[in-house]
């Protein structure tokens, strides 16, 4: 019996070899030379993969093996990094043009557990209430403990108007909040704007899609059609990012040309270049440059950028751009801090891998990796100066380390009050937590979030007041 485990190892070993030469070609089609396999490493692996073959005790199909070693790989790596069966490849692509199905959150994993990120704005889980750091511990009636984040994920997508029921725990709450959400079809409009008062402008990017940057200026040019602009606020809370060259677009719209927006670094040649306020870096698959239109004040316009936890990736790297080159006034509260990229790498059978191939570094060479953008100027989001308690980069499980500040990090990621739910005598999620101050009533737990720019966003009334020369509260 020996013998034969150890024959059919060697068999699965040398297709395991044959799969991984496939993959290193592939992936090393560019490069002069390719890195040996590790024998040693690929033997165990065989030997466990006919280990489950042969005495498993229902039989499993080598696909499903061979995908769950590649996810498993992937997923060890950092947060960003995964394996995209066909549906995900599929929901990548569709969002990036902005029209997806689901609930609308970004989502993580930690201990276990489904943890919120960020709802996206208009959707119908920012509709409800759902809030960043909030645990999804459960999906209709399945524990999500034992779900890996695709398979929660994947529950938690649905055609549209069929509901989903939600088990939330929320830090300051005492037991449990159940909601249930209608799916529907997700159309993010990335882009949104008004004139709140004559002279002062107000553009709120959502997420950073393929088209964000030229609808930027066009709401841009629809806000000095109505009178000169004396002050913009451009708001980037709760903005999970999006895509490298919209970024790249919408910080260009506001700099002076050529100038350095965004460099990275990593270990292929083609991961290490600085991008810059240049249509180069900023058109992709259009010749029209939208920015050759845009009014020449636009440039100088007096400029406060709103940030908070929710704001990360694309959106850190504008607020970055525009603070080191000292264009605008950085306001409101600590950014997530994802300061990594992650490239598509298309794979057979319509699926691909999610892979962090760079970090990326401000124009001024920082690194706000598990760090973030900290503002020139901090407000928390209410008058009484309550911080708001939300999951960073440095919160999720190995995630990449800054590369410049170790030493640097975690004294900034506590200045929103962010703590570890599972530290500090806190106990299970799933078993909620309790709080003096905050009762256990669910109507007002799932309260919808304030209005953007409203008489009640504290955050961009004080921002206002900047722009006026008024004084600016900061809370106590």
């Amino acid at each position: 019996m020996r013998n034969k485990f150890q024959q059919v190892s060697l068999i699965i070993l040398g297709l395991v070899a044959g799969i991984f030469i496939s993959l290193n070609f592939s992936a090393s089609a560019q490069k002069d030379t390719a890195l040996p396999l590790p024998v040693e490493e690929l033997r165990s692996f065989a030997e466990v993969f006919n280990a489950i073959k042969m005495g498993y005790v229902e039989p499993v199909e080598d696909k499903k093996l061979i995908t769950s070693a590649i996810s498993g790989m992937l997923s060890g790596l950092d947060p960003h990094s995964a394996y995209l069966d066909a549906d995900a490849f599929k929901d990548l692509q569709v969002s990036t043009q902005g029209e997806f199905g689901g609930l609308g959150i970004e989502v993580g994993m930690e201990d276990g557990f489904v943890k919120v990120i960020s709802p996206i704005e208009d959707t119908p889980a920012f509709k409800a209430g759902i809030k960043p750091g909030d645990f999804i511990v459960k999906l209709d009636e399945t524990n999500v403990k034992g779900l890996t984040l695709s398979e929660a994920v994947k529950r938690m997508r649905g055609k549209p108007k069929t509901p989903i029921t939600l088990t939330i725990v929320r830090k300051g709450e005492g037991k449990p909040i159940v909601v249930t959400i209608m799916r529907e079809v997700i159309k993010v409009q990335s882009v949104k704007s008004k004139i709140v008062e004559p002279g002062y402008a107000y553009i709120r990017l959502t997420q950073f899609q393929e088209d964000s940057a030229a609808k930027m200026v066009e709401h841009i040019n629809k806000a000095y059609k109505q009178g000169p602009v004396k002050g913009l606020v451009l708001d980037l809370r709760n903005d999970p990012g999006g895509l490298l060259h919209g970024a790249v677009g919408v910080a260009a719209a506001f700099l002076p040309p050529k100038v350095v927006v965004v460099s990275t670094e990593g270990r292929s040649e083609d991961a290490k270049r600085k991008y810059i306020a240049s249509t180069e870096d900023y058109l992709r698959g259009t010749r029209v440059d939208f920015l050759k239109d845009l009014p020449a004040g636009v440039k100088t316009v007096p400029m406060v950028v709103l940030v908070n936890g929710g704001s990360a990736s694309a959106s850190e790297i504008v607020a970055g751009a525009l603070q080191d080159h000292k264009r605008a006034i950085i306001m409101g509260t600590q950014t997530f801090g994802k300061a990594s990229v992650q490239s598509i790498l298309p794979l057979g059978g319509n699926t691909a891998i999610k892979l962090t191939t760079a970090r990326y570094y401000t124009p001024n060479g920082r690194s706000i990796q598990a760090k973030g953008i900290i503002p020139d100027i901090i407000t928390e989001e209410t008058p009484n100066g309550t911080p708001s308690q939300r999951m960073r980069e440095a919160d999720l499980d190995h995630h990449l380390e800054n590369d410049k500040e170790k030493d640097a990090i975690a004294k900034p990621a506590k200045k929103e009050g962010v703590k570890d739910s599972t530290k500090d005598g806190a106990k299970d999620p799933a078993k909620g937590s309790k709080s003096k101050d905050e009762g256990d009533d669910e109507t007002t737990a799932m309260k919808p979030p304030v209005e953007p720019a409203s008489k009640n966003d504290y955050q961009f009334n004080q921002a206002l007041n900047l722009l006026k020369g008024l004084q600016v509260l900061q809370g106590k």
